[in-house]
């Protein structure tokens, strides 16, 4: 295939099997935005993975990381009032943080439009938890298009911008991680190149975009009517699929794509109503579907948001249906994957699906657990604090890579909240008991994007705590993207704040420095922090080592070895440190290195009492 970048770019219409997250580049492309901003979080970063392919100086829309996701939400409303087609992209959770502007959006006159492109995460595979941003969509009068495939993520963000141009206002563009990571065939158009023209320019009129009590309720009235006047495109994006009549099924995104695969085969398959906008529904074909059918099954990954909302349509409209949800608490969790379906499926109507094929696991896979990579020096930090830290003291963690130190063998940050909530927690909990020493840990990234107010109010407050800072100059558990400190952003280079600086503008004056792979050091710094009264900060400095190395691609590799001489099989190296390079033979517990996985960097040399571990090649 030609370069992604040159594709995405092609006046003439092109098909090809793109990521979801690629689709919707060339969507964007084709529909005119002018202004895209995010903050990276799973599923969602392949987006910005596939505008980088595009040349800056190519590129028809202005693109940024922002410092978290309220920012660039703001960024991106600050076009749309402007009269520029603007996006914001981020994950799940990410609402949360933005949900302060977001839920004010529709309230203004947006005379460029935006679209809110939305990572939910059924499942958790990269999240907290999975909340069901839908819920979101109702209190803030947010029109909701939920697709299914790479295809309809294309076509439905072309609606979707559509809509929001021609009716001034937001709409949420509502992914899953399913969606935004399949590969499927997606049927381009033509692309008339750049757009000059632009909305009507941002200008005060008679305090339209002013939330103050006076004006909200004609903000409110205006949000409803607007959401109100979308029936017709509801309508539009409802598809049904007609099977052997008599009972129905009401599905949406991922979860349909699944149904369709159970019911392939059945002997009565039932009819299948797909919506593809799930807020405002449809209600006259939701009603119609209802009136054609005794019973019908309403099937939906996460909250029981359509099924209520199926109920009541049938309760007002009089229709006599009987109408099937969520049964079992275990209906609430998790994605709607193919098997499942047809579990659901098959055990309400077994003639509508065939039952689940039953595979008999003969050798299990043993359960692993996820691990830091080599040379990481957040391993080499957790190794420092814990020798530095009183056996009572609590450790509090946060959102990044170090949140692994929670696992064995070090368990290390024992609570967890969101990002940037570690040290306003561990204030919490130094208040409620003075006699335990609290620590709390936090990457730089997360500092940069949510973790400075909790800073602020520690000196404010003078609460008596320490905050170790792990600092890897990156933002390397969703990609590698650049933060304030990096020296660069999306676009080039860029003045680096410098987390040591901004520690003391923010009124920190106890703060120590040291490289974790200096583990005798960084734990002298920690000790030193503990001992002194009030709030003190400690920065454990080293590069990810996984941007690092790939970096170095090309260059000879080098690794570290045991010397079998020296080696007393203490097992220091795996049951202390943690480093999966390190390989333990069950039968002799002999200790052994795994040159695949060893990047040769010697954070480990000094965890040895026996000395055994040294450079490959070199003397003891």
């Amino acid at each position: 295939m030609e370069d992604v970048g040159a594709l995405l770019l092609s006046r003439e219409p092109w098909s090809g099997l793109v990521m979801g997250n690629t689709a919707i580049v060339r969507a964007m492309v084709e529909a005119g935005v002018r202004v895209v901003t995010s903050y990276p979080g799973s599923p969602t970063p392949e987006i910005a993975s596939a505008i980088e392919r595009i040349p800056a100086e190519l590129r028809p829309f202005y693109f940024e990381f922002s410092v978290n996701e309220k920012v660039a939400t703001e960024i991106a409303f600050g076009a749309a009032v402007d009269g520029r087609l603007s996006v914001v992209f981020f994950k799940s959770v990410g609402l949360n943080v933005a949900l302060d502007t977001f839920v004010q959006l529709n309230h203004m006159d947006l005379s460029g439009g935006m679209v809110v492109v939305l990572g939910d995460d059924p499942g958790a595979h990269s999240s907290q938890n999975e909340q069901d941003n839908r819920h979101i969509a109702l209190m803030s009068c947010t029109p909701v298009i939920e697709p299914s495939s790479p295809a309809e993520m294309y076509a439905y963000f072309l609606e979707a911008a559509r809509i929001a141009a021609a009716k001034r206002m937001a709409v949420i563009l509502r992914l899953t991680t399913h969606v935004c990571h399949a590969t499927g065939k997606v049927d381009f158009g033509a692309w008339a190149g750049p757009r000059t023209e632009r909305g009507e320019p941002f200008r005060d009129r008679e305090g339209s975009f002013i939330p103050i009590g006076a004006n909200v309720a004609r903000m409110k009235a205006r949000a409803l009517e607007r959401l109100g006047n979308l029936a017709g495109e509801s309508a539009a994006l409802a598809v049904l699929h007609p099977g052997s009549g008599g009972r129905g099924v009401i599905s949406s995104g991922f979860a349909f794509l699944s149904l369709l695969d159970s019911v392939s085969g059945a002997p009565s398959r039932p009819d299948l109503l797909k919506l593809g906008m799930v807020h405002p529904l449809p209600r006259g074909t939701i009603a119609s579907f209802l009136r054609d059918h005794g019973e019908v099954l309403v099937l939906e990954e996460l909250d029981d948001i359509l099924e209520k909302a199926v109920k009541t349509i049938a309760f007002e409209e009089g229709i006599a249906v009987t109408v099937r949800g969520k049964s079992s608490t275990e209906d609430w969790i998790g994605e709607y994957t193919p098997g499942r379906v047809r579990r659901i499926l098959h055990a309400l109507w077994p003639d509508a699906a065939p039952p689940p094929p039953v595979v008999p696991v003969v050798d299990p896979v043993p359960a692993r657990f996820p691990q830091l990579c080599p040379g990481c020096g957040h391993r080499s930090a957790f190794h420092a604090i814990l020798e530095a830290l009183p056996e009572d003291a609590v450790s509090v963690g946060d959102v990044g890579c170090h949140t692994l130190g929670y696992l064995p063998p070090y368990r290390l940050g024992r609570l967890m909240m969101c990002m940037g909530a570690s040290t306003a927690i561990g204030q919490g909990l130094r208040l409620s008991d003075g006699t335990r020493e609290v620590v709390t840990l936090m990457g730089d990234s997360t500092f940069f994007h949510a973790g400075m107010p909790g800073v602020a109010n520690a000196v404010f407050n003078r609460h008596d705590l320490v905050m170790i800072l792990l600092e890897n100059g990156t933002t390397a558990m969703t990609g590698h993207q650049d933060h304030p400190g990096s020296g660069r952003n999306f676009n080039g280079e860029s003045d680096a704040l410098p987390v040591r600086r901004v520690l003391e503008g923010l009124g920190v004056t106890f703060i120590r420095e040291a490289d974790t792979y200096d583990r005798e050091k960084l734990s002298a710094a920690i000790r030193e922090a503990l001992d002194a009264p009030g709030f003190g900060v400690v920065i454990a400095r080293h590069p990810c080592m996984l941007k690092f190395m790939r970096s170095r691609r090309g260059t000879a590799p080098r690794h570290v070895a045991v010397d079998r001489d020296a080696c007393r099989r203490v097992g220091a190296c795996i049951d202390v440190f943690g480093c999966p390079s390190f390989v333990r033979d069950p039968a002799t517990a002999e200790v052994s290195v795994n040159r695949d996985l060893c990047i040769g960097d010697g954070s480990c040399i000094a965890v040895c009492p026996e000395r055994a571990i040294v450079p490959e090649g070199g003397p003891r």
